[in-house]
């Protein structure tokens, strides 16, 4: 049969169809990139890397034995344009192209008897999970267990040809295969820096975690975080001057755009300007099951072959650019945009991210911590939660990083008592920390300005 042109057998009752137990490695990749993908790797469920992600992938497929991991190659002057929208907008056509394509390849796979799902390269996601994690398989986890790529310093997947201008998704399968992929076992950045130079927020740093408050906060401003800062703006505006002194005209713009279009990112210069897999330096497969494939990525003038030129046409352009950068007030973003970026126009906004329980909030503080905050700051805090959650945690501040343990551990500098309820109150700003204090439904055991000194190390 030929439905729009394209040649299909009619796929059979799903209730009658029992997967074959094995798929050959070779003979799927061929599936997947005659459907249009630029390139695929393969990771088995059971591998002990996928131990922290397995549950959830679960959940969005019980049956999943394979995750197929696509890629879709991006145009790359695309995504170096000063023009901005011209860059999200191919990475939108792109996250079309690539949930196109996975559905080509389940369609065929259906044929054969194998059945399976797709996760969205992109939005939508549970919203019922945020502000935890919202999606169900983690597509650079998947790229970098595959073999299709490494985790560069900008936390982007370099591909080995592609370099990181890639779009992913992930197919979940009923289906083992003979053969999967692995990890690389060299990286594909070569630290050259790039990114960190042009990044206006200082979220890249050789040496320290990536800083994901700074990068969500700028580059999702007409994202969530960014809607409902407006949102709650204008319901608290008695009228539309007040309104228009805390949003201009082209920001109520930008995101009437993102909300009836698609999201505009306003950075992504981080991928802009990597030079990696530029110029053909690479081979075209990256998957290490096909050993009859060299990979030449030992010679450290492969990635820096084009740096001068990116840096004159790529980098000083978007550093030179005129815009607005968001940050949080008092956050390390704002620092380094100040002292990093001062001729653009510097705006101080609220994240509007509020945990929605005491674990939560536990979890995401290493996503919140503000490093030079911490700056001379060693201690060791005792929690314990009490009420609708019962939780103990131990946060250790030192050398200007964070680690968390579950249970209480070491001698505390200082130990804080509350009522769950009642601290993410305080941290929803719906009460004050020194009104529960009072209160005694916060308590707080230790040296005072170390427990305000914990405060000013989050946004």
């Amino acid at each position: 049969m030929v439905r729009n042109g394209e040649s299909f057998q009619p796929v059979p009752d799903s209730s009658s169809i029992t997967s074959p137990k094995q798929l050959k490695a070779t003979d799927l990749r061929l599936i997947c990139l005659d459907a249009g993908a630029d390139d695929v790797g393969f990771v088995d469920i059971g591998r002990s890397a996928l131990d922290p992600e397995r549950k959830d992938i679960l959940t969005a497929y019980p049956r999943t034995r394979t995750i197929i991991c696509l890629v879709i190659r991006l145009n790359a002057e695309n995504i170096r344009s000063q023009a901005r929208h011209i860059a999200s907008d191919e990475i939108h056509h792109a996250t079309d192209t690539v949930a196109t394509v996975g559905r080509t390849i389940l369609r065929r796979l259906n044929a054969l008897g194998v059945r399976g799902s797709i996760e969205p390269a992109d939005f939508p996601m549970d919203m019922g999970r945020f502000p935890g994690k919202m999606w169900n398989v983690s597509h650079k986890i998947m790229a970098v267990e595959s073999g299709l790529g490494h985790m560069g310093l900008n936390r982007l997947v370099i591909h080995p040809q592609f370099g990181n201008f890639i779009r992913m998704t992930s197919l979940l399968v009923d289906a083992e295969l003979d053969v999967y992929g692995s990890p690389l076992d060299h990286s594909l950045c070569d630290r050259c820096g790039l990114c960190i130079s042009v990044c206006p927020v200082g979220a890249i740093h050789r040496k320290a975690p990536f800083d994901f408050i700074a990068c969500i906060t700028h580059s999702y401003r007409d994202n969530f975080s960014g809607f409902m800062d407006i949102l709650d703006s204008l319901l608290r505006s008695p009228n539309m001057d007040s309104f228009r002194q805390r949003f201009t005209d082209r920001e109520t713009a930008s995101m009437w755009q993102s909300l009836m279009y698609k999201m505009n990112y306003k950075c992504g210069y981080c991928m802009a300007v990597c030079p990696a897999g530029q110029a053909g330096h690479f081979c075209l497969s990256s998957n290490n099951f096909l050993p009859e494939v060299p990979v030449p990525l030992k010679d450290k003038n492969i990635q820096v072959t084009n740096n001068k030129e990116i840096v004159e046409s790529v980098v000083k352009p978007l550093q030179q650019r005129a815009e607005t950068v968001y940050v949080i007030p008092g956050s390390d973003a704002e620092r380094n945009a100040r002292h990093k970026v001062p001729h653009k126009t510097i705006k101080s906004v609220s994240n509007n991210i509020r945990p929605s329980s005491v674990a939560n909030f536990i979890a995401s503080m290493p996503l919140a911590f503000q490093r030079h905050q911490s700056e001379g700051l060693s201690a060791t805090y005792h929690f314990s939660f009490s009420g609708s959650e019962q939780v103990e945690a131990t946060i250790f501040i030192k050398d200007n990083s964070i680690s968390i343990e579950r249970g209480h551990a070491g001698v505390p500098d200082v130990q804080i008592h509350a009522d769950a309820k009642t601290w993410l109150r305080v941290l929803h700003k719906e009460s004050s920390m020194l009104k529960e204090i009072i209160l005694r439904r916060i308590r707080v055991k230790g040296p005072m300005k170390l427990f305000k000194a914990f405060g000013r190390c989050f946004v």
